[in-house]
């Protein structure tokens, strides 16, 4: 690779899209280079970095100031070139970002050619790569979840959003952080959000990071105080925060080290993530660390996601204070706030009665014209047939309802009951007896002490021994697990320690196949255990931590032991939550039991008779903690027989604070918000087009054919798994293979069984690595065909150019005018041949014959000049129909999303000023960028006739 030097020009091999780059300075072992025309700048290893030299030679044709211009001679001042042309002397960092470059003509007239097969893989790496780059679900097509379609509509609608502010606040088990994970991904491959910063609270930081990555291969880095104190003693001035473009870190820690929550907002982010948002404290008076740190970075960050599973009903202080991180020009004072969901909750009622296609009384009349002041007799048109029973005009006002609602443009609520598709929970619950050994009853009591204080505390070490061995909760398992064969189980508990003592006590006690699962595990470790708990013939039993099973998908097992339990409801729920989700094909067994008289029973009791959490969700269950926390623990540390009435007492009053809590919900539900969040989920595009996808996938063995070429066999080991063997890997570029072979499905559910296995679909990284490889070499980019059907002495060029608009990457242009390969077939009469194509036996097939046309230059100095000049001619004239299209189809997409935005604002005063005017600007740098867009010479083939090679005697 040649010497870089600041102001000289270059191409990305792997993002040709880019278009011309600048480099703008060496850092030590780095080259920093601007991409003007797309808007981007990229940091490259000097030595590995995927960079052509923008080098061109007398009689290449170039861009200057928008005028094509050939070169007649080419000066080297000190790295630096000059170019002449007819007259004028230009310096290269006067070129047009758009430059028509290729290599496949100086191959050609070389003589130096490729198989065909490699010409036609080449070829069709291309229309899939354009395919993809227009799809609606690029970013997510690999993604390993399910085609569930709230969560897939919620996606939409923050595609929308120019750009997304949003409180996703869906009820737990609805999918919260795969909703964000969706927005995050499409975001990041639309090109609208590089850098990417998630909060969330210390014990979620490993979760975040394993459900980005194996969910939806994206590599966020874990940032923490060791980290960046790393960072700083080799970038002494350096900020940490610019090290990485997506970045995972602890709020807490943040919010606690002032100067690195001011390090984090000078970084700049595009867009902020932030989980467990209830955790920010605010009131007019006061608000916490946190919720500060938050507010800074939300009012620099262009999007916004707040997750949270609070009802608002039981808060509207801390709903107000989440919604103003979101828009703070709208949410500005408390009471008006309150008064104004008053008014929502009256609307509620009348969305009940539109529903269930009551009568409307008078009042829910004088609550509507309000809301329809330029309507007048319009309205009372629209009331009188919805009273005569007129369905579609009751649907009609609910929808209008829906777009007036002013919450709902900032918040997302969706309800389980509506969703539907939950499994229904059996609750086995059992006291066991008393341990006859006095030691035991302590160390039952020393382990429950341990896990309420680290649930106060996660750093607490002081974890006492576990020896399980003699422990009554372990015949307790072995007779369940007995009972259940051969069915599956999960069990869970709090730490790593406990799952280690419990291997080791069932290792002594059972022959049972186990597998453990714990956040010490690299991934590597657990999607071995986990694939060896999913296999059919593998474990049984799989033991996982708290933090270690958090994002893994165990839908496959219906039964859910629990082997202590967590002091928090919505932690409790949160385990249910592994096997009680969406998808889950049976019904979810869960198995609990306490020793009589322990401080564990006094928990289960308070679960079981006062929440009845292990059979429904408990909304309530922080609001019932907070009042009745620490009487319970009180309760744990006093005697057993002293201590029932006292129990019986509060079990008795936590299901009555339960049942009104539950009442003040029911009353409080924001109905014109949840029919809004779910509303258009089953027709969304998004979903039906990943359905679609899937269906052509299951057989589609193109990955196979492209990882092929580099050398990576494959073997089918079912109707859908398959080996990846690298044994002949002829690069080191795939760090999916680097530990030798692997196996991999393009069969959604497979890929949710095994999170071991390789979900290649055409947005994977592998996939897309091997693509840019092989376009960024010369591999098939010419090809010579001897065509025996051809009359004699005939000679056909086959060009295939690429359009490529080069435009600031955010403006995601290539959702409507992707890299489109046009192949052009140009005759030696000059003339297009568009129904072109070789005979079948002409030799299309992997090792068709590879000709040495060397000897034949003259010839095709003489022959191929012209022919490709009319080829470019005629790919100019296809591409303006192309651009044409996409044209249209950007100016009535977006033309019609600006209208219905306008109309929206008119009777919904949620929708921002700023919203609009960035969604005007964006359809107007994209109809001005589009028409830009030019065809880039990609490959050649010459098809002749057998008397070809003759020519040259």
């Amino acid at each position: 690779m040649s010497d870089f030097l600041p102001g000289q020009r270059w191409f990305s091999s792997a993002e040709p899209e880019l278009g011309l780059g600048t480099v703008l300075r060496l850092a030590g072992r780095q080259v920093q280079i601007v991409f003007t025309g797309s808007g981007v700048l990229r940091h490259y290893a000097i030595g590995s970095a995927p960079l052509l030299r923008a080098a061109f030679r007398s009689g290449d044709r170039v861009q200057i100031g928008g005028a094509a211009k050939v070169v007649d001679r080419v000066e080297d001042e000190q790295g630096l070139l000059r170019y002449h042309c007819n007259g004028q002397c230009h310096a290269e960092g006067e070129l047009d970002a758009e430059q028509p470059v290729s290599q496949a003509d100086a191959r050609l007239l070389a003589g130096r050619v490729d198989r065909n097969d490699r010409f036609e893989l080449r070829r069709e790496i291309l229309q899939r790569r354009a395919a993809a780059r227009a799809h609606p679900g690029w970013g997510v097509l690999g993604a390993r979840i399910d085609l569930i379609p709230h969560q897939l509509r919620v996606a939409e609608t923050a595609a929308a959003r120019r750009p997304p502010r949003l409180l996703l606040a869906d009820e737990v088990g609805l999918g919260k952080t795969i909703e964000a994970c969706l927005i995050t991904a499409q975001l990041i491959a639309a090109g609208r959000a590089r850098r990417v910063l998630i909060l969330v609270p210390e014990s979620l930081v490993n979760q975040w990071f394993v459900e980005l990555l194996r969910r939806f291969n994206l590599a966020f880095a874990i940032y923490d105080e060791e980290r960046c104190e790393s960072i700083e003693l080799t970038e002494k001035t350096g900020n940490p925060f610019e090290d990485e473009q997506l970045v995972i870190a602890s709020v807490d820690w943040l919010a606690s080290h002032d100067k690195r929550g001011a390090q984090l907002l000078q970084a700049g982010w595009d867009l902020l993530l932030v989980d467990e948002a209830h955790h920010l404290a605010w009131s007019p008076a006061a608000a916490s660390p946190a919720y500060d740190l938050v507010e800074a970075l939300a009012a620099q960050t262009p999007a916004l996601l707040l997750l949270t599973a609070t009802p608002e009903q039981l808060g509207l202080g801390g709903h107000f204070a989440r919604l103003r991180l979101l828009d703070p020009a709208r949410y500005t004072d408390l009471d008006s706030f309150v008064a104004e969901q008053k008014r929502y909750l009256a609307l509620s009622a009348l969305a009940e009665r539109l529903l269930a296609s009551e009568s409307l009384t008078a009042g829910d009349i004088e609550t509507l014209a309000p809301l329809f002041p330029d309507e007048g007799d319009a309205l009372a048109t629209r009331l009188a047939k919805i009273a005569a029973g007129d369905e579609a005009a009751r649907d009609d006002l609910l929808a209008d309802l829906i777009d007036r609602h002013g919450t709902g443009r900032v918040m997302i609520r969706n309800r389980r009951s509506a969703v539907g598709g939950f499994p229904t929970r059996i609750v086995h619950v059992e006291t066991l007896s008393l341990p006859d050994d006095p030691a035991q009853d302590y160390s039952l009591r020393a382990e429950f002490e341990h896990d309420l204080s680290s649930a106060i505390d996660p750093f607490d070490e002081d974890e006492p021994a576990h020896d399980y061995k003699n422990d009554p909760r372990t015949d307790w398992l072995l007779r369940k697990l007995d009972e259940i064969a051969p069915a599956k189980a999960l069990l869970l508990c709090r730490t790593r320690a406990k799952v280690q003592a419990l291997e080791e006590a069932l290792r002594l006690r059972s022959g049972l196949p186990v597998a453990r699962f714990h956040e010490d595990m690299n991934l590597l470790q657990r999607d071995r255990n986990a694939a060896y708990f999913a296999d059919p013939d593998g474990a049984r039993l799989l033991i996982a931590s708290e933090i270690g099973a958090e994002g893994r998908n165990f839908q496959f097992a219906q039964h859910l032991i629990f082997w202590d339990l967590p002091l928090h409801p919505d932690m409790l729920e949160q385990r249910i939550g592994r096997l009680d989700r969406i998808g889950q094909r049976g019904d979810v067994n869960v198995h609990v039991a306490a020793v009589a008289g322990s401080s564990q029973e006094v928990l289960l009791r308070w679960y079981h008779e006062g929440l009845d959490a292990f059979t429904g969700v408990v909304a309530d269950g922080r609001e019932l903690l907070r009042r009745y926390g620490e009487e319970l623990i009180g309760l744990t540390e006093t005697d057993a027989e002293q201590r029932e009435p006292a129990l019986a007492a509060l079990i008795a009053r936590t299901r009555t604070t339960h049942g009104e809590l539950a009442e003040l919900i029911a009353q409080g539900r924001d109905r014109l918000l949840e029919l809004g969040s779910r509303r258009g989920a089953t027709d969304g595009a998004l979903l039906q087009s990943l359905q679609t996808d899937d269906a052509s996938a299951r057989d589609d063995e193109f990955p196979m054919r492209l990882l092929e070429a580099f050398g990576v066999h494959h073997e089918p080991l079912s109707e859908t798994l398959w080996l990846l063997d690298p044994e002949y890997l002829t690069t080191e570029g795939f760090e999916e293979l680097k530990n030798g072979p692997r196996q991999a499905t393009f069969d959604r559910a497979t890929a949710l069984g095994r999170d071991d296995l390789l979900y290649l679909r055409a947005d994977h990284p592998m996939l897309r690595s091997a693509q840019e490889m092989l376009l960024s070499s010369e591999t098939g980019n010419v090809a010579f065909l001897i065509d025996d059907s051809l009359p004699p002495r005939s000679v056909i060029l086959e060009a295939v150019f690429v359009i490529e608009c080069v435009a600031n990457e955010a403006l995601n242009a290539e959702r409507f005018l992707p890299p489109l390969p046009m192949s052009i077939a140009i005759d030696t009469k000059l003339q297009p041949r568009p129904d072109f194509a070789p005979n079948e036996r002409a030799g299309l097939r992997a090792g068709d014959r590879q000709y040495d046309l060397s000897p034949m230059r003259k010839v095709l100095l003489t022959l191929v000049p012209p022919m490709l000049e009319r080829a470019r001619k005629e790919s100019e004239t296809r591409s303006l129909d192309l651009i044409a299209q996409a044209l249209a189809q950007a100016d009535a997409l977006l033309g019609g999303e600006l209208q219905r935005l306008q109309a929206l604002a008119r009777v919904n005063p949620a929708v921002r000023a700023e919203e609009i005017a960035a969604l005007a600007d964006e359809r107007e740098r994209l109809l001005t960028a589009l028409p830009t867009a030019r065809p880039r010479l990609d490959s050649l083939r010459l098809v002749a006739s057998a008397d070809f090679l003759s020519l040259r005697r």
